[in-house]
């Protein structure tokens, strides 16, 4: 199953650059992490790519993801444009690459860029392909296209403020993992009172709780973080048991509040 090749947590880089980028990277790895999440658009693949390679972690025990940008997803450009990733990153294969986001209005067709995906996983330059802010409806196409077949992941948006219950549970049927980014919703879950009474029962902190009630529905969480404290903090939110009722309480946040919705998002689900 697609479950067991992606790390539980990851640590998320968006918005992070230069010798911050490094700073966050190197603790994380010190303290444990082992899956590096980034992306061309990101603009930081030259610096995640230092931090790893001046750490002491051996780079086959890090699972280094990045993402194709939507502007680079017709005919050979999206291979050129995953090789130039590696170049910034300074290795030779990455274990995921991901479409970051369908091609807007279906400009290059799905069959297009997903089969070029899969060629770049044939040629060595990914050892896993996935997708990320996809639909259900565009799930199922990517799926079933040529190369579709070895999709393992939808990359998606999930915090205790959008369950995204439908399209999570429609991938997971599919045997697709889900990850989940923004877990945190940028900072918001810390002043939620819901979360902050049940992590007060734990002797735990609202944004870990709210990393544990995403990683109990089975969704690898990347939140993002540049104190070591935080990543220490998040690493151990896995460890954390919620109660059903516990559970039922944060899933009634669920109000549908998007963070990432760009004008070039696909229509979502509801």
């Amino acid at each position: 199953m697609a479950q067991a090749i992606l790390p539980r947590i990851g640590l998320g880089t968006f918005r992070l650059k230069e010798q911050e980028v490094i700073d966050s990277v190197s603790s994380a790895l010190e303290l444990g992490y082992r899956h590096i999440d980034t992306a061309q658009m990101y603009d930081n693949e030259a610096a995640v790519g230092r931090a790893i390679r001046d750490s002491a972690v051996p780079r086959d025990e890090i699972f280094l993801t990045t993402k194709i940008w939507y502007d680079r997803l017709k005919g050979d450009d999206l291979i050129q444009s995953l090789e130039e990733s590696l170049e910034k990153l300074g290795v030779d294969h990455v274990d995921l690459a991901l479409i970051h986001w369908p091609s807007p209005n279906d400009e290059v067709p799905m069959t297009e860029y997903i089969g070029k995906l899969n060629e770049a996983r044939e040629k060595g330059l990914t050892k896993h392909i996935g997708i990320s802010n996809f639909t259900i409806a565009q799930v199922d196409e990517a799926l079933g296209v040529p190369g579709g077949e070895y999709i393992v992941t939808n990359q998606i948006e999930v915090h205790p403020y959008l369950a995204n219950r439908k399209l999570v549970d429609h991938c997971q049927s599919k045997g697709l993992q889900v990850t989940g980014y923004m877990p945190l919703a940028v900072g918001k879950v810390m002043k939620e009172p819901v979360l902050q009474e049940i992590a007060n029962e734990h002797g735990v902190t609202p944004a870990q709780v709210a990393l544990a009630w995403v990683a109990a529905r089975d969704i690898v969480v990347i939140p993002s973080s540049t104190r070591p404290a935080h990543q220490r903090a998040n690493l151990a939110a896995l460890d954390i048991e919620l109660s059903a009722d516990e559970i039922a309480r944060i899933d009634a946040l669920d109000a549908g509040e998007r963070i990432a919705n760009p004008d070039f998002a696909p229509a979502w689900d509801e």
